[in-house]
């Protein structure tokens, strides 16, 4: 005997509807782990200029391209009205593929009061964020200022040889954020840095 023709389009419109809602949960979960999962692929790679914010090992076998120069521009910029001197060194200094440097950014706390902040990194081009290396940041951690505080923040990198022939130049940015509110519960411990003063 056969099925009912109305029970058999029940049994489908049942069944397609199983299948919208599942389509339709899977979408919500795929966007929802779509931004965390873009930020890190961009971060451990250093995709469209976000730059790795941990140390990277040297490696003893790494050569130092002679034949070729990299120009190096180094900007700053402060989150919103952040009562902050903070200015690099250098503008800008040349540097070999393989070739490890030592640069300073200077900082002062002119906010009045003591305050944690946090830099976060950027490179560009985008093709030049992941063979852009640092061994030593001071954005590698939450920096601690007493008020009135000056101090020198080191970042030691290099750029390795695989870099692209046609990158010329490259430009590492830094952002200074107010980081009180995320500051870690712990022992102040200033890495990263070299204290000049403290204005009291």
């Amino acid at each position: 005997m056969s099925m009912n023709p109305g029970r058999k389009n029940k049994v489908s419109h049942t069944r397609l509807v199983i299948i919208l809602v599942v389509g339709i949960l899977f979408m919500f979960g795929f966007c929802y782990m779509l931004v965390p999962l873009y930020n890190f692929i961009c971060k451990r790679e250093g995709i469209n200029g976000k730059a790795a914010n941990s140390a990277t090992a040297i490696n003893p076998n790494m050569q130092i391209d002679y034949s070729r120069t990299i120009k190096v521009d180094f900007t700053t910029t402060l989150n919103k009205d952040l009562g902050f001197k903070f200015i690099p060194l250098s503008k800008h200094i040349d540097i070999h593929p393989g070739e490890r440097k030592l640069i300073y950014f200077y900082a002062e706390n002119l906010t009045g009061h003591d305050i944690t902040v946090q830099a976060i990194p950027s490179i560009t081009p985008t093709d030049a964020a992941r063979f852009l290396k640092k061994t030593e940041c001071f954005c590698f951690t939450q920096q601690y200022f007493f008020k009135g505080e000056k101090a020198d923040m080191p970042v030691y990198f290099f750029i390795e040889p695989e870099i692209g022939k046609d990158i010329k130049e490259v430009t590492l940015s830094y952002t200074l954020f107010d980081a009180t509110q995320y500051a870690k519960k712990e022992k102040i411990v200033n890495t990263g840095r070299v204290r000049l003063e403290i204005k009291r």
